[in-house]
């Protein structure tokens, strides 16, 4: 019935938000960085970071690799996957671009501002899907599958979350 809850009638905002990854290979393989979440749970991921308001793209996640490894990207080779997850249970709406770096300086150390990222590493294309375990599917499996096929266009992925608790909710890839 209408009238048992408090917000009962009215339509609830839902949260969007832009992120940006960076896929960055060297010679030991591909960047990778730990994510201390808000519950203390710890998962792999490419550098990157939610875009400000206003904010390019490429310019947010140039500031979001310096910010978190240290490294400087100098040169984008484009885009190489979209990612647009949808959890109506949880009120939100993410949209992800993931760039390519081609060109990156400097040396690698995590000295994250926002206090997220703990570690960072090189890891071999072989070893990533082990990993990534641990990473939403929406963060593991486009990467996994870019490493496996190198597509040169961009795809889009999708996916729904379904659950009010990230220990508990279900998430299912969209065609």
């Amino acid at each position: 019935r209408r009238g048992d809850r408090p917000d009962a009638g009215r339509l609830t905002a839902v949260k969007r938000w832009m992120v940006a990854g960076a896929v960055i290979e060297g010679p030991d393989g591909v960047l990778l960085v730990a994510n201390r979440r808000h519950d203390g749970a710890v998962d792999w991921s490419t550098p990157g970071g939610v875009i400000d308001d206003g904010e390019e793209v490429l310019t947010g996640l140039a500031r979001e690799v310096r910010e978190e490894t240290g490294l400087v990207v100098s040169r984008w080779d484009g885009l190489l996957y979209g990612i647009e997850v949808v959890a109506p249970d949880l009120g939100w709406h993410l949209r992800v671009e993931v760039h390519r770096a081609e060109a990156v300086e400097g040396e690698l150390v995590v000295d994250d501002p926002d206090g997220i990222v703990i570690d960072a590493g090189w890891v071999a294309v072989g070893e990533c899907d082990a990993r990534l375990a641990q990473s939403h599917p929406w963060v593991r499996e486009p990467l996994s599958a870019w490493l496996g096929q190198r597509w040169t266009l961009a795809r889009d992925f999708r996916y729904h979350v379904a659950g009010t608790d990230r220990s508990s909710f279900t998430v299912s890839a969209l065609p």
